[in-house]
């Protein structure tokens, strides 16, 4: 009792303490100094707050804490590794996590990914061997070799990393050696051990080429150059650079010209998911300069309205499915090949795109020309009858699903796209009044041999009733 009476007694301090503050506010400004300092005296009596110190103390604690998920560091261009969007993972689900190799911090330790992790230390020790026999490195100076970056390295994750330094160097030092090692051997420039599961196991490296590319299952492209160059073999110094390297590795499920692959022999990435999306940007494929543009873009219109105003979808032989030319009233788009490998590593580049603002954004439109063009399974089925599309996903309505999805709540400025002269072009030839009412009675009437036969049946119906009727008033004349 005597504890509720204390309670009720503060309680009627601190309403007695308010009460007194509202009253002096009330009195005039007339009463000069003395009046103020009472009402500064009776306002301060006793602080609200002082009764919960442990809650003061917690926000103040929270005020000093910096942000962990979303550290500071993460709005500088240095940082490049992000978590994807909520937004993107509730559409597209896990995407952007690895299926079964941890790379980096974010996944490392899930116990769905523990088969690899395994494997990891056994090419780490391989490699370890062949260095002691010919160089004498020794595991020792690799660690001290990253150690040395551990800080710029930190500073390319969003999230504050919980790791130690300890814990930290060594997660980047087994992982970017088995990276590394790995793709030596694919290479041919070290041999797999006999019956190596990672290679005699044909599931196995198609799922390497998915998560590689995955956006949160990076390490920065600067420590894998240093631990490369720290474990190149005497006489590996001319030979091929980890790029090359990296690019034919990720080529067998690319596909593309061995010539295309060596014209980026010293392209540089922030990371792999980096490396290999900027390979794919052709350099007359530049965006605009903010301020350069005095006329409003437009929004491309879906093939089927495309078609009706007379615009044709051709193939095309470029280095990049990424270039994309209008020409004659004719849009020419170059074959990319819709598979596993390709929807995950676009969802991933538009990720990366959204969320890191020093790069590009070229995939991200690319995929929002593709949204646009598309809007059912039968704008699909025009695509892959152009052979602009190669459809190894599924059927026409999953494709046309993926490329809906991959629009789908992304942040797109259509001025500074690198399409908009395109987007432009398509417009005002779209606009064209005479294009569009020839295409649409071509279109109606001599689209397939059904509707032209019909066509042709009511040409001849009218013809036959013009002549009945004029064979009618000239008898009745």
């Amino acid at each position: 009792m005597s504890g509720l009476n204390g309670r009720l007694n503060q309680w009627f301090q601190i309403s007695l303490s308010l009460s007194l503050s509202r009253n002096l506010d009330t009195f005039p400004s007339e009463m000069g100094s003395t009046s103020v300092e009472a009402e500064a005296e009776g306002s301060h009596v006793i602080r609200i707050w002082e009764v919960n110190k442990d809650r003061l103390e917690a926000m103040h604690k929270k005020i000093s804490e910096p942000p962990r998920l979303l550290s500071i560091s993460a709005g500088k261009q240095s940082c490049c590794i992000f978590r994807a969007p909520k937004s993107f993972v509730d559409i597209n689900g896990k995407s952007y996590q690895p299926h079964i190799v941890s790379i980096g911090p974010y996944h490392h330790g899930e116990p769905h990914l523990q088969m690899i992790e395994e494997h990891k230390w056994r090419y780490l020790g391989s490699l370890l061997d062949r260095m002691k026999t010919t160089t004498g490195l020794v595991l020792e100076d690799f660690l001290k070799a990253v150690e040395s970056l551990e800080l710029k390295a930190r500073e390319c994750y969003s999230e504050t990393i919980q790791f130690n330094t300890d814990e930290f160097v060594e997660l980047l030092v087994l992982d970017g050696l088995f990276i590394i090692e790995l793709f030596r051997k694919v290479a041919k420039l070290v041999k797999f051990e006999p019956d190596d599961p990672i290679i005699t196991m044909t599931w196995i490296l198609p799922f390497f080429y998915r998560d590689f590319l995955k956006l949160e299952n990076q390490i920065p492209y600067f420590v894998l150059e240093h631990l490369f160059d720290l474990s190149k073999l005497p006489g590996e110094e001319s030979g091929a650079t980890l790029t090359t390297l990296a690019l034919e590795f990720f080529n067998y499920a690319l596909l593309r010209e061995d010539e295309d692959i060596a014209k980026h022999k010293h392209l540089k990435g922030r990371h792999l998911l980096d490396l290999v999306r900027s390979s794919l940007i052709p350099s007359d494929q530049a965006e605009p300069v903010k301020g350069n543009t005095n006329t409003q873009t437009q929004v491309i219109h879906s093939i089927s309205k495309l078609r009706r105003a007379g615009i044709k979808l051709n193939p095309a032989k470029e280095e990049s499915f990424l270039v994309i030319r209008f020409r004659h009233g004719v849009i020419e788009m170059p074959t990319i090949t819709i598979d596993d490998f390709m929807t995950y590593f676009l969802l991933n580049c538009v990720a990366y795109e959204q969320c890191h603002s020093g790069c590009s954004k070229h995939i991200t439109s690319y995929a929002t020309m593709l949204d646009y063009l598309v809007n059912t399974s039968r704008d699909v089925e025009y695509l892959c009858d152009r052979n602009i599309i190669e459809n190894n996903l599924g059927t026409d309505v999953e494709v046309a699903h993926f490329i809906n999805n991959l629009g789908k709540d992304v942040a797109f400025d259509i001025e500074l796209c690198y399409l908009s002269k395109l987007f432009n072009d398509v417009h005002h030839y779209y606009c064209n009044s005479w294009h569009v009412q020839w295409a649409s009675f071509k279109y109606t009437y001599f689209d397939t041999p059904w509707s032209f036969i019909s066509a042709l049946a009511a040409l001849i119906l009218l013809l036959l009733t013009i002549a009945q009727t004029v064979f009618t008033i000239y008898s009745a004349i």
